[in-house]
């Protein structure tokens, strides 16, 4: 199996598992790869470093392991990227992307009747339930000004479920 860095046009990071490089370049030639976040075809790999699988092997332990007090337990400092608290671009995509499965996962998709469905929802005519759906800046105003509660997620293509 190789597992391989992948990046679409637009820049976003994310990895494909192919049996083969011919198993890649068949899907990437038949358009069957696409980028989870925004759904683009146009997929390269990216450069990545080889990933090294030794079942059985030890790693030697540095000077500064071997010369730690016991009262310093088994801490494995942060990879540089997040040794500033700050999170990479990749990291932030990946949160994204949990987050948008997570409502995709718990909602249901009314589709363009989002809005009619969310006032019955708010009036009691239909069971409370998460509900997603498209509406225009102006519906999600009105919805806003009727005191329903609504946000804006772009949810990638790739997530999408089947309409209702």
């Amino acid at each position: 199996m190789k597992v391989w860095n992948l990046r679409c046009a637009q820049g976003h990071g994310f990895e494909g598992w192919f049996a083969s490089e011919d198993d890649f370049q068949s899907q990437q030639s038949r358009g069957l790869l696409s980028c989870p976040l925004c759904g683009l075809a146009d997929v390269v790999r990216a450069p990545s470093a080889p990933r090294l699988n030794l079942s059985g092997a030890k790693a030697e332990p540095t000077q500064a392991s071997a010369q730690r007090s016991p009262n310093e337990g088994g801490a494995v400092s942060a990879p540089s990227s997040m040794a500033d608290g700050a999170p990479t671009l990749e990291q932030m995509q990946r949160v994204f992307l949990q987050a948008v499965r997570q409502v995709v996962a718990n909602t249901e998709d009314v589709g363009p009747r989002f809005p009619e469905e969310a006032r019955k929802i708010h009036h009691g005519e239909a069971p409370a339930r998460g509900i997603r759906g498209q509406a225009t800046e102006e519906e999600r105003e009105e919805l806003r000004d009727e005191g329903i509660e609504v946000y804006s997620l772009p949810i990638p293509e790739a997530l999408k479920g089947p309409t209702h």
